[in-house]
């Protein structure tokens, strides 16, 4: 059995995008590196991965789970397939053309538990809020980026998701002095 573990950066109060989906805010750099390059290096695109001189480790995760929203950015830079070395599912209410190596679905609910039922690497919920709100029930773990921002508008961690507490425990905390703390927080439910 495989966690579906929703790693994503998000501002100190709670939002992974500006209000037109731009992330631009975010410290793409700094000493919490050693975690993103190290620990989380399955989760850099291609082009990140090129552009730094490394091969993905294939140590964390081997899919990747990603609404159309979190795909167009790529898409609208050119690349058709920002993860190559991950197993790529994108959720999309219409159908679309995309490159082969990108498996499209409408109900990301079921595809997401069949994943988990498959053997492999961790499943990593790439985003985007609203992806996150539906999948919540299958959430394992939350991994935030916490940078040291506030937003005020934009789009939420976990889009307009209804009402339901779910708890979770803080299983560790990296800080850093540029301010950026990544919390790892673990379904107390099992998911």
């Amino acid at each position: 059995m495989r966690d579906l573990v929703y790693y994503v950066a998000a501002s100190i109060d709670g939002f992974i995008a500006d209000p037109d989906g731009g992330f631009d805010a975010f410290a793409t750099t700094g000493e919490h590196d050693s975690v993103v390059l190290g620990e989380y290096a399955d989760a850099l695109p291609a082009h990140a991965h090129a552009a730094l001189g490394i091969e993905p480790p294939r140590t964390r995760f081997d899919t990747v789970v990603m609404g159309w929203n979190t795909l167009t950015p790529a898409l609208d830079a050119g690349i058709a397939s920002p993860y190559p070395h991950l197993r790529q599912i994108v959720a999309s209410r219409q159908a679309r053309e995309v490159d082969a190596s990108i498996t499209l679905t409408a109900d990301p609910l079921a595809t997401v538990r069949s994943l988990k039922g498959e053997d492999g690497l961790d499943v990593w919920l790439c985003g985007g809020g609203q992806l996150a709100g539906a999948l919540l029930p299958e959430i394992d773990r939350v991994v935030v980026k916490r940078h040291p921002v506030v937003f005020g508008a934009g789009i939420r961690i976990f889009g307009g998701a209804a009402y339901e507490p779910r708890p979770f425990s803080l299983a560790r905390t990296c800080s850093f002095k540029t301010g950026v703390v990544i919390e790892d927080w673990v379904s107390a439910t099992g998911a």
